[in-house]
């Protein structure tokens, strides 16, 4: 692997497993190439790849044929027992957020550090400050998810997703349930995300969002992604 990606592709092939019948071609001769920092939107009708790719990246859908490593993983020879380790090397932010909804916004990041491997009270105390003054939510602690609003929810998510210091966040349509302003927000806190060095990789189909934040894109169409220049569109 290039040291200097986090995502190396190399002529990737995904099948979509289908019960009872031969295995689909979802996506095939995929090139594709993640700086660490890189902030890469991934856009595309629904149904085209975006999140089947995602999934491969960690360690949901199997790797058909090619090349491919992700934040110092081969997934080529990805084991079962692997993939914990791959995921604790990147964050992955949902759309729908997939908060615990029994507990308050501490709780709700002390859980998954617990599950990681923390141990120190201390630490993860100091932790859960950092990260809910980096998304916006310092002095909400106490919360619970139903008293946030959709956008602190998705921001709650995130700071989920950086607790383990991640090389990549992998973010599947995270604004596709906010409102123009909430959406804003979580751009600046991924734009902020992808200068610190850590690489965000985001599928959207929100065109405005890439136009108030260009980055490198690439389009998914016919089982095939390209990159594209958005802002001669």
């Amino acid at each position: 692997m290039n040291s200097e990606y986090v995502i190396e592709l190399r002529d990737v092939a995904i099948y979509h497993a289908r019960r009872g019948r031969a295995a689909e071609l979802a996506l095939s001769g995929v090139d594709l190439g993640v700086r660490h920092g890189e902030l890469l939107y991934l856009i595309g009708r629904v149904g085209s790849g975006k999140s089947t790719l995602l999934k491969m990246l960690y360690g949901e859908v199997p790797l058909g044929d090619g090349m491919a490593y992700v934040a110092g993983y081969d997934l080529r020879r990805l084991r079962r027992r692997d993939i914990p380790h791959l995921r604790r090397r990147m964050g992955v932010v949902f759309q729908d957020c997939q908060l615990l909804t029994d507990r308050n916004v501490f709780a709700n990041l002390h859980y998954v550090m617990k599950a990681t491997g923390w141990r120190s009270e201390t630490d993860m105390r100091r932790r859960v400050e950092e990260l809910l003054a980096l998304v916006g939510l310092a002095n909400k602690e106490y919360k619970m998810p139903y008293e946030l609003s959709g956008g602190e929810q998705q921001r709650l998510a995130i700071a989920r997703a950086l607790i383990n210091a991640p090389e990549v966040i992998i973010a599947d349509e995270p604004t596709g349930n906010l409102d123009p302003t909430a959406a804003d927000a979580i751009m600046q806190i991924f734009s902020r995300i992808a200068q610190m060095g850590c690489a965000v990789v985001m599928a959207t189909h929100n065109l405005n969002l890439i136009a108030d934040y260009p980055s490198r894109t690439v389009r998914f169409a016919q089982g095939k992604v390209e990159e594209i220049d958005i802002t001669k569109r």
